[in-house]
């Protein structure tokens, strides 16, 4: 085989919006290994766990790699053809809007362009939505109606030189660590910086919070009321900055002033004295950033939601200066990139407006397009409501997995299947969605396609490619191209590289642009190929001849008709009253080291190991009452029917009358816990992002006959079990098992899991109901199966490292079934470094022997001295450690 010469590739991560820097080193033997860009500005060298872990990631394994229809491979014309006339066929019987795109924020910018124009310009439709729209479409929204423009003010910069960073519904150590670490960076710096974290929860990014506020769901749009009324009462508002600057205070403190201290008490489920100290904390600090995310955004009210929070920015005039400023940190790599193109269906590209009749002529002019969408398209609930009514004929997905993400996840999965014409265009063979389309096109994945993205301060990378295109798959932007050449369209689709639509992009922001619009990167207009192979990360404006702005509104001046910032008179929603027989809160959504619905962290078994199985987190009051303990099963419902079965989690860092399940697990690694089926389609009345963080709900404890734990080298085909959860891990794979009723015949059903069992060693303690399998294949053990009429009490750790030990004599193979680790060997216990695979039980350890710090369990472990996404918990441990050996020994009388 021949040897390439090493390569180092600079790059970008494809998971959140926070968009790290990549090096991609692959050596001579085509092997690859990834450490953070030391010069990128989005993390100055760090990444995450994710991040680091993204090497594990990038194999053939369950790939889609060549066209499929019906379920059988077929050539690349054949399936663009057939798209193409389908397409075609539909739009000449039904109309353009009985067809629609949906797309994704994993998509490039210069995908999401060519699919934009292709829907909105030459089919004519605004049905085209993405699932960004589950993530910010109501940062979106609320920046419109204050700026006039979707206009991310701040930097991240800003994040180091505030004094005061306010963290709403964000748990930003787990779900954008870099950030969150350049965070905690800066107060080690400077102590006397403060930090306020406004969640439920008490989450991982406590750990930095001098304040943690345990707000009721949904109760943000009293609290930033109250603290613009308070303002207004103490005087600690600009009022120069308000009259010179923004329009609408009298409504918006009117709004607020309607709102007393004891309501704001009520809705909030915070103290007077908790409010006061927040109330002036915030009214006293200038250089004050208000960071929010999914907390805020994934809410009937979110919209409100952001205008509240923007609203104390504008009247203290803290925007558009250092330190400074409302953060909306996006979840996906090009959440932002799609909103730049008109990705969302109730927007056009450029950051221009569907509504606008002068931007629609613009668009439509520069793309010499035969037609142009003339009012938004339907949003993601509202499309996936019209698929299953049948108004949708024909659906495209592309890089997504909606069968898993959206709410109302089990009428969408019926939806899709019933649609007359479906085609997904995804990296991944057997996703949920993937199984229900009748047309399958491979795309290019992380490490293989090459185009753009941007972040969630307004910063433009590349992302390269490092790795060859495996089978046939190809790039987004060609295949949507390919179809719309096909749709009669050659001429305006004729793209031969990902930088021409670039520069198109680019030239688009620029058209007729003399400053009244935000989005303008004139200047990267006529970039050769070579420049933009080179191109290095830089942050938008940046139009042609003029200089661009590192932060927005430094000036004063906004992109509404008036040029002031609109303050906007909120008002609280109507809260409805729990149903009956539902007392809890379900909150959904991430963890630290997986990502979406699990395509790509999956794969990894470092990734797979902090939480190897779906859970509900619940406070252990609310959990005695329903009779559960920790580490039970337990069904989660609500009222729409159905419900998921995950494990407990009992800790008081849950919000009491609230449970906590990730939104990841789907049915390729567990039997029934696509919490988005319990969701409702429930959205925001102006942004249609749907509500997932308040659903009332209830849990019931699940009594199981008989529970298991296996590992395997190979994954299984089926399992077939009540519960059971799989994860990758080293050598293969493991899976936690449970049982309503036993099956009639254990040996046989080992056999089904395994696949073949040649020389099976069985253990059977008829009196205690105990039953364990060991399965090899010419001498190699392919698997363990441990059953137990209680939960399995076997070292998880142990189990999985017998996939890599050598074989066994014969003779001696009956000790694997001991379960339990020999002399010399190390339970590790649940892993909480990912980085370098340090367990708790290591942690602990640590700690009892004198480690008292996170920095010292470091020195002695490397635990948290990567990314920093575990310290929290690493944290937590010591602290745990210590209250312990501090408890006083209790004799007890015989």
């Amino acid at each position: 085989m021949d040897m390439a010469a090493p390569i180092c590739v600079k790059t970008t991560c494809p998971y959140c919006g926070v968009g790290c820097g990549v090096l991609a080193d692959v050596d001579a033997g085509g092997a690859v290994s990834v450490r953070g860009d030391p010069d990128h500005p989005a993390n100055f060298g760090r990444l995450c766990s994710k991040g680091s872990a993204l090497a594990e990631t990038i194999g053939l394994e369950g790939r889609l790699l060549y066209p499929e229809v019906s379920g059988e491979r077929t050539s690349w014309d054949a399936a663009l053809d057939l798209v193409a006339a389908r397409f075609n066929e539909t739009i000449r019987e039904h109309g353009p809007d009985s067809v629609a795109f949906y797309v994704s924020g994993q998509l490039l910018t210069e995908d999401y362009y060519v699919a934009n124009k292709l829907m909105k310009g030459f089919i004519g439709s605004a049905n085209i939505d993405t699932n960004s729209r589950l993530c910010m479409a109501s940062s979106v929204a609320g920046h419109r109606r204050a700026f006039g423009s979707d206009t991310v003010p701040g930097c991240y910069e800003d994040l180091e030189l505030a004094d005061l960073i306010v963290l709403v519904g964000s748990n930003l150590a787990w779900c954008h660590p870099v950030l969150h670490q350049r965070i905690a960076a800066a107060k080690e710096k400077r102590p006397e910086m403060k930090v306020v974290l406004i969640d439920p929860r008490r989450t991982a990014a406590a750990d930095i919070a001098d304040l943690h506020l345990a707000i009721k769901p949904d109760g943000d749009v009293a609290l930033f009321l109250g603290l613009l009324s308070y303002m207004g009462r103490f005087r600690s508002l600009d009022a120069t900055y308000i009259t010179e600057n923004t329009s609408g205070i009298a409504d918006a403190l009117r709004a607020a002033d309607l709102l007393d201290p004891y309501t704001v008490v009520q809705r909030t489920g915070l103290s007077l004295t908790a409010l006061e100290e927040f109330y002036r904390l915030f009214a006293a600090t200038g250089r004050t950033v208000t960071v929010y995310s999914q907390g805020v955004n994934q809410s009937s009210s979110g919209t409100d939601k952001v205008n509240a929070i923007i609203n104390c920015h504008l009247a203290t005039g803290r925007i558009g200066q250092p330190g400074m400023g409302p953060f909306s940190v996006t979840g996906q790599p090009n959440a932002m990139g799609g909103r730049e193109v008109g990705g969302l269906a109730n927007m056009l590209a450029a950051h221009m407006a569907i509504e606008v009749a002068e931007d629609r002529d613009r668009v439509q002019r520069f793309w010499r397009a035969p037609t142009i969408a003339t009012r938004p398209g339907l949003k993601a609930v509202d499309m996936f409501r019209a698929v299953a009514d049948g108004r949708i004929k024909a659906l495209w997905i592309m890089a997504t997995n909606p069968v898993v993400s959206m709410p109302e996840a089990g009428n969408v999965k019926d939806a899709i299947a019933a649609c007359p014409f479906v085609v997904v265009s995804d990296v991944t063979a057997d996703t949920d969605t993937c199984r229900h389309a009748g047309v399958l096109l491979p795309a290019l994945a992380w490490g293989e396609k090459s185009g753009t993205v941007t972040n969630s301060e307004r910063r433009i990378s590349r992302q390269r490619s490092f790795l060859r295109a495996p089978g046939g798959a190809r790039p987004d932007w060609w295949i949507i191209s390919e179809v719309a050449k096909r749709m009669g369209h050659r001429d305006a689709f004729s793209y031969a590289e990902p930088d021409e639509i670039f520069a198109e992009h680019a030239a688009l922001s620029a058209f007729e642009n003399d400053g009244s619009r935000d989005f303008d990167i004139g200047a990267c207009t006529t970039l050769s190929p070579a420049a933009y192979e080179d191109l290095a990360p830089f942050q938008w404006p940046r139009p042609a001849g003029r200089a661009g702005a590192q932060r927005m509104f430094a000036d004063g001046r906004y992109f509404t008709p008036d040029g002031k910032a609109r303050l906007i008179p909120v008002q609280l929603a109507d809260r409805e009253p729990p149903p009956p027989g539902f007392p809890l809160t379900l909150n959904t959504g991430r963890i630290r080291d997986h990502w979406h619905t699990m395509t790509r962290t999956g794969k990894s078994q470092r990734l797979s190991q902090h939480y190897a199985e779906p859970f509900v987190e619940i406070h252990p009051g609310d959990a005695a009452r329903s009779r559960v303990g920790d580490a039970d099963l337990v069904r989660v419902s609500t009222g729409l029917g159905g419900s998921v079965l995950v494990r407990a989690l009992l800790t008081s860092r849950q919000q009491a009358g609230s449970i906590f399940v990730p939104m990841h697990w789907n049915d390729q690694f567990a039997s029934s816990a696509r919490i988005n089926c319990l969701v409702p389609g429930i959205a925001d009345p102006v942004s249609g992002q749907p509500a997932s963080k308040n659903v009332p709900a209830r849990i019931e404890r699940f009594v199981a006959a008989t529970y298991g734990f296996a590992v395997f080298r190979r994954r299984p085909a089926k399992i077939s079990a009540e519960y059971w959860a799989t994860a990758k891990c080293s050598g293969g794979w493991r899976a936690e098992l449970a049982f309503a009723s036993n099956p009639a015949d254990w040996s046989a059903y080992a056999r089904e899991l395994f696949g073949r069992l040649s020389e099976p060693v069985v253990y059977h303690d008829a009196e205690t109901g105990r039953m364990r399998f060991a399965a090899y294949d010419n001498g190699h053990l392919t698997g363990l199966l441990f059953l137990a009429p209680e939960p399995v009490a076997v070292s998880r750790d142990w189990a999985v490292a017998q996939l890599a030990a050598a074989d066994p004599a014969l003779g001696k193979r009956t000790a694997v079934l001991a379960g339990r680790p020999g002399a010399g060997s190390v339970d590790r216990g649940a892993i909480v470094c990912a980085c370098f695979g340090i367990g708790a039980h290591e942690i602990r350890s640590a700690a009892a022997s004198g480690c008292c710090t996170v920095a010292a369990v470091g020195e002695a472990t490397q635990a948290g001295t990567n990314c920093g996404s575990c310290r929290p918990e690493i944290n937590r441990i010591i602290h745990e450690q210590r209250a312990a050996a501090s408890r006083p020994l209790i004799a007890t009388a015989n």
